[in-house]
């Protein structure tokens, strides 16, 4: 167990380098792309609450134009640092890395499943928790446990399957194709991409921790590294996971759901 921790902290360690190599010669564009996304997010909010009382037909086709807008930022800005990561070349340009409007349909079709997916492994978690209040467990009790159980099942489900946007914009795989690719290179690195995410998460963790205390100079120092330089490392991290990932795939290339959940 000691041996196989190595082993993840050398490879995680491995990928955090070669994206911050990348962040460092591309910071401007990805942080550019970053902020596009970020502006896109905020105005919708804004928008939602400026048009609640108008037309709900104005306001759908709002929500619609910002959600395809979001999303065509988000792949743009994937395939871009794939394109950095494939070519190793400082002069990518990010006009070249915009989607097709049929991968944001495979993107926005693929999510859906991603939702519907974490609702399942809910689903299925509260099913098997219910019976025990036949037992006579006290529902307080069982409540508890299914809360956990659930937020586990959805993290686990989280990380085994959010890969599928990569295999859209790299491989222009169907939606339900990449959900399962995604399951077949995440499996065995779970541990891995864990603790990537853990590492990525520990600014935010500060922010918020130092943001309850009261401090709150300390705390947007914290959320204007978190904003210029974390998030932008997460996305290249992400990127440069997925690379290193299906580089050592050697399963199925039509990889099917049952064998490769655990």
């Amino acid at each position: 167990m000691i041996e196989f921790l190595k082993e993840s902290t050398f490879a995680v360690n491995d990928v955090l380098r070669v994206a911050w190599r990348i962040l460092k010669s591309q910071y401007f564009k990805v942080l550019g792309l970053c902020i596009m996304m970020f502006l896109v997010f905020n105005l919708s909010g804004f928008l939602a609450f400026f048009l609640s009382g108008v037309n709900i037909g104005i306001s759908l086709f709002m929500l619609l134009v910002f959600i395809v807008t979001y999303c065509g930022f988000q792949l743009t800005l994937f395939k871009f640092i794939l394109r950095v990561l494939d070519e190793d070349r400082e002069d990518v340009y990010v006009k070249e890395s915009v989607p097709s409007s049929r991968q944001i349909i495979k993107f926005l079709v693929a999510t859906f499943y991603f939702i519907l997916c974490i609702l399942v492994v809910y689903g299925i978690i509260i099913v098997v928790i219910f019976p025990l209040a036949y037992v006579h467990v006290p529902m307080e009790i069982l409540t508890q446990i299914a809360i956990s159980l659930g937020v586990l099942g959805i993290i686990f489900t989280w990380i085994r399957i959010s890969f599928f946007p990569f295999f859209i914009i790299d491989k222009d795989f169907s939606p339900f194709k990449s959900i399962r690719f995604s399951m077949a290179i995440t499996r065995g690195n779970f541990t891995k991409l864990l603790m990537l995410l853990i590492f990525l998460a520990i600014f935010q963790i500060l922010h918020l921790l130092i943001n309850y205390k009261g401090n709150f100079v300390v705390g947007a120092i914290i959320n204007l590294i978190n904003s210029l330089l974390i998030i932008p490392l997460s996305s290249v991290v992400i990127t440069v996971a997925y690379r290193r990932m299906m580089t050592e795939y050697e399963g199925d290339q039509d990889p099917g759901i049952i064998r490769n959940i655990i």
